[in-house]
């Protein structure tokens, strides 16, 4: 199939979008709003006959003094991963790239390569031998994702070592995913482990309220979400920037983001932004109060997003990323301990890939990366 790419509009990318049965948020041409400090670019493949038959958010940093770009696909972009002309479609993209400046290109195929389900985990856990994900055995492997990776390697794509935990990638190579096509919601709880039923039972019993907040209610997730930040140690987004998301993403789809409170006698103690798009939700971000914790906020509010994400219709519910570690020790560990409860499945993608198109330009910031 003879491939031809272009910038398109921002119409036509997200006509695109909406035609298929799900796309990373990351790839919805509203991100690129979210993305202030970045400059962005709608890209377009068309066939032979002038038909859209693939889209890409592409998103520019600039290098300090000098007008040459890092371009940046995350987690795309939206092609057909499969076909064997893979070298057609991103032949054409790096020539375009390079075109526009970029010195390095970097993407995240949408490619999932292998999944364990709970019980797989559980006894990877259960297992003293047993340190990371790769030391169990997949439950589902997907031998066209290999290709994938190998095309890629051939096409002189690289990838970054980061131990197996795919931390060395900017979004997750590690997430955890409940399936909910073609399960019934109650087959959805009976998956849950018997300490999130009994959780969820007890949020329940005590009054715990999960509703949905506004724009307006910014301010007290910020005030939740920092409180958070303090406890586990990290830095906080400012509050603009969830502003930011809630205008820009809600303006292109009013069901794009989503904000839910946990709540007890009148009190907000968990709180969570969840985001849609096609079949796929995401609960994003998280916070909670240091107060409260013994009535299960976290429990309740969970379970109420995935029963709105299952009356949308949605064919997963995707608790983002996780370490692929099962070492009780790993201050990582709690990651996965919290959201193999649901009965979900730990889901690895093929992870990001690097092309440097200025190969001294690419070390540089490779060696600036590694010194952050």
């Amino acid at each position: 199939m003879s491939l031809t790419l272009r910038t398109i509009s921002r119409e036509q990318h997200l006509g695109f979008i909406q035609s298929q049965p799900a796309a990373s948020h990351c790839q919805v041409p509203a991100w690129a709003d979210v993305k202030t400090e970045w400059r962005s670019e709608n890209l377009g493949w068309f066939d032979r006959t002038g038909e859209l038959v693939g889209v890409g958010l592409v998103l520019y940093r600039q290098l300090p003094k000098i007008k040459r770009y890092l371009a940046y696909l995350p987690e795309g972009p939206v092609i057909n991963w499969h076909a064997p002309n893979l070298d057609d479609w991103l032949q054409p993209m790096l020539a375009h790239l390079k075109q526009q400046g970029a010195f390095s290109v970097k993407m995240g195929p949408p490619v999932v390569i292998r999944r364990w389900d709970s019980a797989a985990i559980k006894s990877g856990i259960q297992d003293p031998d047993v340190k990371r994900l790769k030391d169990v055995e997949a439950s589902h492997i997907e031998p066209r994702a290999f290709e994938v990776a190998d095309r890629l390697r051939k096409m002189g794509w690289q990838q970054a070592e980061d131990g197996g935990a795919g931390f060395g990638d900017v979004q997750p190579r590690y997430v955890f995913q409940v399936p909910l096509a073609n399960r019934s919601l109650d087959d959805v709880l009976k998956g849950f482990n018997q300490l999130w039923r009994r959780n969820i039972k007890k949020a329940e019993k005590a009054g715990v309220e999960v509703v949905q907040g506004g724009y307006e209610d910014l301010a007290e997730w910020q005030r939740l979400y920092e409180i958070t930040a303090v406890r586990d140690h990290f830095r906080p987004r400012p509050l603009s920037y969830f502003q930011r998301m809630w205008t820009v993403l809600n303006s292109e789809d009013p069901n794009r983001m989503r904000l839910y409170f946990a709540r007890h006698n009148g009190v907000n103690l968990s709180a969570a932004t969840m985001l849609v798009v096609g079949g796929h939700v995401w609960y994003s971000y998280g916070a909670s109060d240091n107060i409260g914790r013994e009535v299960r906020p976290s429990n309740a509010m969970q379970w109420r997003m995935l029963r709105d994400a299952y009356a949308m219709g949605a064919t997963v519910y995707d608790l983002r990323g996780i370490s692929d570690s099962l070492d009780e020790t790993d201050h990582l560990f709690g990651l996965i301990q919290f959201k193999v409860g649901t009965g979900g499945e730990a889901v690895e993608y093929v992870g990001e890939w690097d092309f440097p198109l200025n190969k001294l330009l690419h070390k540089a910031l490779d060696i600036y990366m590694s010194r952050r």
